[in-house]
């Protein structure tokens, strides 16, 4: 990506919406409500990092956060780091009944496609009798607060229904996404151990239908903690329910309508996964509360998001995308959500989809722009007149790509970058809409989030490169990882870096005028189309293949947008890497996990370099491929095999 710093802003913010945003409202509120005075978003944003309670406290109510017991205190920081800190103490919520007090005959609560069905519309009341109908259901088969509940299913309705549902009992959700190989889905959801999982028979994706049957018959003898499996019928297979429910079956049964129970604020929402870059994938914990009041400021302070709007991110249930796309409905906007490959049947599939639905705030990862960008998609100008916001996150958004939108999609549309992660469902720096857009920048790091540049020396830095970390603790912080005895995986995560600082594994610029420049990774963690993958799981596929001793994988960034997955592997016996041995490693990774895991490149090294205490390692290797000094990218003293950098070098 270009370090050059713009002067000319691609868009600025029109009067009427400096004046009628959702930002200026809650800037005004606290002038009344509270006497404060700010003069610019960076004086609100320092006051919103330096006076945590007050802020808080102030978006609880500003945003009328229902509680059904009093909380005691605001925040209750532990003795020492943010780990264990407390918010609102002793009160009690639910995330699904704030959805549901939008409810309305206005206007309909989902708008759904997918590449076998047309745009259809799902009202209030057959969202609430469905989620009534699955939550009574749930009660029936002894489904309590605290169980885990999970969902292999494409982004189709009935997933936001079954979340709802599982939310509005007190239960814990996790999903995957049908692409999911079963090693990934079985890495993810036995260490949770569910006791109900929603299935489909199968899904549609670039045209193609994939039969699930075979798929789920081995998912029900892989976790012995399943009470029941709910088959829903997606692509009309000809899978017979046999020892599964039928979803069909449920929402025909009786109900005494939706209740919710209300669960402390730092009861886990849902579990999501990390990448796997060193072990299994850490089961991320949130909470209800957490989540509920930060998917209430990212949404309606920094999208604008208000009742009416109609909300769009392309997203698998498998990214916390679609998770945090829910939140759009506790602001009252209609979700759309889309089923299927996002250029399928043509790279104008879901601008089209933009137009039809009239769609307000439309969003996707950063690799979908790109990619409609190398396509020469250009958008007559009257086709989106109701979008106001294009929101991009996942990977950098490059300047061509900002560029390309204003100049070939609609030229006074608010773009939004954002980046923040599964870490939080939800963004640490994103939109302002009361700040400009310069291209290539993200505009502001978001209220609450204290976010800084270090540089090697742990100090704060501006307008340079530095390691992206967190200063102060944020609501939506994982509770825990889901079977981590003593925050052992929560503190390696963060915190081993900086001690009590949150390193988040980003290199960026904060520059004068406090926007933000990512430059990638400073991890291992690997970046395809946008979602992270982790190594860990490449290494399981790639090492099972025949002949392979050993392998590294590295995600290298292109100074244009985008980038490699590069594999690096040694092979036994003095064998070569032949056409079909790629095949096979290439075929290892497609079914063992997704499409997603197969490299880009794959090269045959001597030896890939350790640790002394065994570990690979992948940031040097990433750091000499991206022209570092090795000298500099690794110490030779840490390393059980120093000879081995020379290959990469």
């Amino acid at each position: 990506m270009s370090t050059e710093i713009k002067t000319v802003p691609l868009w600025k913010p029109g009067k009427a919406l400096m004046e009628q945003s959702n930002l200026k409202k809650y800037i005004d509120w606290l002038f009344v409500k509270k006497g404060l005075y700010f003069r610019s978003y960076k004086d609100l944003w320092e006051w919103s990092v330096t006076d945590l309670e007050d802020f808080w406290e102030s978006l609880w109510y500003y945003f009328n956060i229902k509680s059904h017991d009093l909380y005691l205190e605001v925040i209750q920081k532990p003795k020492s780091g943010m780990i264990g800190t407390k918010w609102f103490t002793r009160s009690k919520l639910n995330y699904a009944e704030h959805i549901f007090r939008n409810r309305t005959k206005d206007r309909p609560a989902i708008l759904f496609q997918s590449e076998k069905n047309d745009l259809t519309e799902i009202s209030w009341a057959t969202l609430e009798s469905e989620v009534a109908a699955v939550s009574t259901w749930l009660r029936q088969r002894g489904i309590k607060p605290g169980d885990r509940v999970a969902g292999v299913l494409p982004n189709i309705p009935q997933a936001v229904v079954a979340f709802l549902a599982v939310n509005a009992v007190g239960a814990v959700w996790s999903s995957c996404s049908p692409d999911f190989g079963k090693s990934a889905v079985i890495d993810r959801f036995l260490q949770i151990e569910p006791k109900v999982l929603f299935v489909t028979d199968g899904y549609t994706y670039n045209g193609k239908t994939y039969d699930s049957s075979e798929f789920i018959q081995s998912l029900s003898s892989s976790f012995p903690s399943l009470k029941d499996i709910v088959l829903i019928d997606n692509i009309q297979s000809e899978v017979t329910t046999g020892q599964f429910t039928s979803w069909d079956d449920i929402l025909h049964l009786p109900n005494h309508g939706l209740d919710f129970d209300p669960v402390p604020f730092d009861h886990p929402i849902w579990i999501l996964y990390s990448s796997g870059t060193t072990a299994k994938p850490k089961a991320i914990t949130h909470s209800v509360g957490g989540c509920l009041i930060e998917h209430m400021k990212a949404l309606m302070l920094h999208q604008n998001v208000k009742p009416g709007d109609k909300y769009f991110w392309y997203s698998t249930t498998g990214w916390m995308m679609w998770n945090y796309a829910l939140g759009s409905m506790l602001c009252g906007a209609t979700l759309v959500i889309y089923d299927g490959a996002p250029a399928y049947p043509s790279s104008q599939t879901l601008w089209t989809l933009a137009e039809k639905a009239k769609i307000t705030h439309f969003g996707s990862g950063a690799a979908y722009f790109l990619a409609s960008m190398k396509a020469g998609v250009s958008i007559a100008s009257e086709r989106l007149r109701h979008l106001e916001t294009i929101g991009s996150t996942g990977s950098p958004l490059t300047p061509e790509a900002f560029e390309w939108i204003y100049t070939h999609v609609k030229k006074d549309v608010w773009l939004i970058s954002l980046s923040g992660g599964t870490d939080i469902c939800s963004a640490f720096v994103g939109g302002c809409p009361v700040e400009p857009v310069y291209s290539g920048e993200i505009q502001c790091r978001m209220l609450g989030a204290k976010v800084e540049a270090f540089d090697e020396n742990g100090n704060p830095v501006i307008n340079q490169l530095g390691e992206m970390v967190i200063t102060q603790p944020m609501p939506s912080m994982p509770v825990y990882f889901w079977g981590d005895e003593d925050n052992e995986r929560y503190i390696d995560s963060y915190y081993e870096m900086y001690p009590n600082v949150w390193r988040h594994g980003d290199w960026i610029k904060i520059t004068d005028r406090q926007s933000v420049i990512i430059y990638g990774r400073s991890d291992a963690t690997l970046n395809r189309d946008g979602v992270r993958i982790g190594t860990s799981e490449i290494y399981s596929a790639v090492e099972s293949v025949p002949g392979v001793k050993d392998s590294i994988a590295v995600y290298l960034e292109k100074e244009n947008g985008g980038g490699v997955v590069s594999l690096f592997v040694v092979l036994g016996n003095g064998a070569e890497l032949t056409d079909n041995l790629k095949a096979d490693i290439k075929h290892a990774l497609r079914s063992q996990y997704s499409p997603r895991h197969v490299p880009d490149t794959i090269e045959q090294v001597k030896d890939i370099p350790y640790t002394i205490s065994g570990k690979k390692m992948e940031a040097p290797v990433k750091k000499i491929l991206m022209g570092m000094d090795p000298a500099k990218a690794a110490n030779p003293d840490t390393m059980r095999n120093p000879e081995s950098l020379k290959g990469f070098v």
